[in-house]
Formats: structure tokens, C-alpha cells, sequence
């Protein structure tokens, strides 16, 4: 079966919103640390990591073996069942987050996680509205699409009406970080004095990755939350992207210093394996106290692959090894900005970096010849021109210096 043969069948059996990138898209085999392999033998570096999924590289070998033990023991029982696993996750968790976060209700999606909180959040406060930030991505449900702030992301009709968009802390161009995120408060004070009696929860991520690799002033989250507590509201931190390393911290909400009261988290925690999960600081995790489950949320088989993630990152410092290696991505990604004309603006944390262009169509013009020349890297931002650089925390300087040297030759530096 070729990538044709794949192709014609979405078009047969798909929704007609189900897309993929490149117009020669490769038929993806298999995958091993940074490499992808096509159905014809050629092999990618893959500097997007299936959306920052695979944090500990594809098919890490110390994490598949266990998922796989595991598959051959039990692989489903659903939450309503005890199981060690899932049960020593949730310790683990809770000795990890920030501050006193020691709560936690798995499920199988970043989404979903959101969703959980978002009830959460009302449970608690008693309250039904939610404030959230222009340029931020939270899901496709219901609830979580009405609190997502990029438009074309917010496909259902008839979404809650009682959310209320914050400027986003936009620093499109190289704009100063300090000066929109004082725009973006401002804008959060205004609605706080409108309607702050009637908002549940502010839900935020600590960079905006979908929405062009935005990031906040270093004071922006302790300001926030000052101005959150005075009228009642929950701080909900979105660390879907952010989570297990991927900005040079274990979690993003880390280089701000502030700690939420309710957390969530996904992608990474799983390497490739389905799992969500929401946590919450004691008092506020109390309020969701009505009968509860996820069939397929803490699975065993999802369960031991989050150990083995959380293992694998801290037994091989990724943490620090993102910090180091995203550093030095971002000194050469900024090198070739400051002398080609296309780049607007290079701006990141850790392995979360964009580098924004001027047209839409030049970015997926660099996607198609990297593609080529064998380098996997993705593309966001509210008008879809910024390329995304968020390679495996595994990767080495070999790597990007193999990258940078192809993406010197398509932007013709």
C-alpha cells in the first residue's frame, strides 16, 4: 500500500476535515529515537515530534518494553478497578507538581483532561463562566472549543456563551514581551470587573504553542493570579504542550513560579500512548465529589507507559538536556533569522520554538522542501505562519546542526 492508496481511502472513508500535511504527504512505517521511517526506506529527522508527543523519542526501547510486559498481563480493566499501576501514578504525579497539586482523574486526552477541569472548576465555584485567552488551543469538545481562542479551531456553532476572551499575549514581529502582556492584564482586569462574579475559572497555557509559540513577561502569572483570587477565580494551567520537559522545565507554569489550583496534562506523559489527566490542589479537588469514571482513563497499560515516561526523563536528565539543547537550537534558528528578510521573528523556550514568517504559503512551501531533504517539522500559529521546531528531548547537537544546515538551503541564507 502506497501513500496514494492511503490517501484515496481517506477520501472514501474520512470526514472531509480530516487533512495532513504536504501535497506528497510520506506513508509513515516506523519510527525509532529521532528517526522516521516511509514505506519506501527513506528516513526523517523528526523535529516535531508527533505534536510534542514523543518527548522520549519514537519507540523508545526502555519504555516499549515495559508497555508491552504490561499489554501481555492486563491490559484493561477500567478505572472502577484497582490496579498498581495506576495507583503509583498518581503518587508520582503528586510528588512532581508544583506546590501542594496531589489530586489527580485520568483519562485518555489532552481534551478530555480539559473538560474535567473546566467541570471541576464549576463544581467548585459554583459559578458557570470561564475566562480564557485569545490565541490559546484547549480541544475539540464542546466546552473545550468554546474556550479556545484561535478561530479556526472553533468549528461548532453554537458554542458557551459565557466565555470571555483576554487579549493574548501576542509577540507577533518581536513585539515586547512586557508591553502585550500588560495589554493582555489589562484586558483580564476589564473583564473581572464585568463579570468576574459569574467566571468559574481562568484557563491559560503557559506558552501558546498552536497558537505561534507565545509566551508571557516573567511577572505575567503572578499578576494573573493576584487579580484571579480577588474575585474568586480558579487558575487552570494548560500544560498539555507545555508538560514533561518540553520548555526546559518539567512543567512550563515552573519558570513562572506560581502554582495553579488546577493542572492538565497529556501528550508526553504517554509517549505515543493515549492518557490524559487533570490535577488539582486539595481544597478544589474536594468539590468533585458526584460519582465519576472514564472507561478507558487509567488503564494499566497507559499507566505503566506514564511511569516509564517519568522514569526515562528524570534517569536521562531530559529536563536539562532540553534546556541546553534548545538553547543552542535557538541561537542558530535566531542567527538565520537576523539575516533573511522572510523571518519576522524567532522566539521560544527549551524544545518549543517557532520561527514566524511572512506568508502562510512560504511556510508550507519550507515544509515541502524540508520534507524532502528528510526533516519532520511542523507549523502553527493563528495564521499559520509560524514554523514549529519541537524535536524529541533525546536530540543532540548533531541533529540540529544536520537541520539547520538543510533549513539554511531552503531559505536560501
Amino acid at each position: 500500500m502506497s501513500a496514494k492508496d492511503v490517501i484515496e481511502l481517506k477520501k472514501q472513508y474520512f470526514f472531509p476535515n480530516a487533512m495532513h500535511f504536504y501535497k506528497n504527504p510520506p506513508l509513515l512505517v516506523s519510527g525509532e529515537g529521532m528517526t522516521l521511517i516511509d514505506d519506501t526506506g527513506k528516513a526523517y529527522l523528526d523535529f516535531f515530534a508527533g505534536v510534542t508527543v514523543a518527548n522520549c523519542g519514537h519507540c523508545n526501547a526502555e519504555i516499549s518494553k515495559q508497555v508491552q510486559e504490561q499489554v501481555g498481563k492486563l491490559q484493561h480493566t477500567s478505572i472502577i478497578y484497582l490496579t498498581k499501576p495506576m495507583g503509583l501514578l498518581a503518587k508520582k504525579l503528586g510528588d512532581l507538581l508544583p506546590g501542594d497539586i496531589n489530586r489527580s482523574f485520568f483519562c485518555c486526552s489532552g481534551t478530555e483532561a480539559n473538560e474535567g477541569a473546566l467541570l471541576l472548576a464549576r463544581m467548585h465555584t459554583q459559578k458557570k463562566g470561564f475566562l480564557a485567552f485569545k490565541g490559546g488551543l484547549h480541544g475539540r469538545s464542546h466546552l473545550t472549543m468554546s474556550v479556545t481562542g484561535i478561530p479556526m479551531w472553533r468549528i461548532d456553532p453554537y458554542l458557551e456563551e459565557d466565555v470571555y476572551f483576554a487579549e493574548g499575549f501576542f509577540n507577533d514581529g518581536g513585539a515586547d514581551r512586557q508591553a502585550v502582556s500588560d495589554l493582555a492584564l489589562k484586558s483580564v482586569e476589564d473583564i473581572l470587573k464585568e463579570h468576574g462574579t459569574d467566571i468559574a475559572a481562568c484557563i491559560v497555557e503557559p506558552m501558546q504553542g498552536n497558537g505561534g509559540m507565545h509566551y508571557p513577561a516573567p511577572d505575567f502569572f503572578t499578576r494573573l493570579k493576584r487579580l484571579l483570587e480577588s474575585y474568586g477565580v480558579l487558575l487552570i494551567v494548560d500544560e498539555i504542550q507545555t508538560g514533561f520537559g518540553r520548555t526546559g522545565k518539567l512543567f512550563g507554569i515552573e519558570h513562572y513560579g506560581v502554582v495553579p489550583d488546577i493542572m492538565t496534562m497529556a501528550k508526553a506523559l504517554g509517549n505515543g500512548q493515549p492518557i490524559g489527566v487533570f490535577s488539582a490542589r486539595e481544597h478544589v479537588a474536594s468539590s468533585l465529589n458526584k460519582p465519576s469514571a472514564s472507561t478507558l482513563g487509567g488503564n494499566p497499560v497507559s499507566m505503566v507507559a506514564g511511569l516509564a515516561v517519568l522514569d526515562y526523563i528524570k534517569d536521562h536528565d531530559l529536563v536539562a538536556h532540553s534546556a541546553d539543547m534548545g538553547a543552542y537550537l535557538l541561537d542558530y534558528l535566531s542567527e538565520i533569522g537576523s539575516t533573511n528578510d522572510n523571518v519576522q521573528d524567532v522566539r521560544g523556550l527549551g524544545h518549543m520554538i517557532g520561527m514566524e514568517l511572512g506568508r502562510p504559503e512560504l511556510v508550507d512551501e519550507v515544509l515541502e522542501k524540508m520534507k524532502d531533504l528528510g526533516f519532520i517539522i511542523g507549523k502553527n500559529g493563528i495564521n499559520r505562519n509560524v514554523l514549529a521546531f519541537q524535536p524529541p528531548l533525546i536530540v543532540e547537537k548533531e541533529h540540529i546542526d544536520k537541520m539547520i544546515e538543510a533549513l539554511k538551503q531552503v531559505l536560501k541564507v
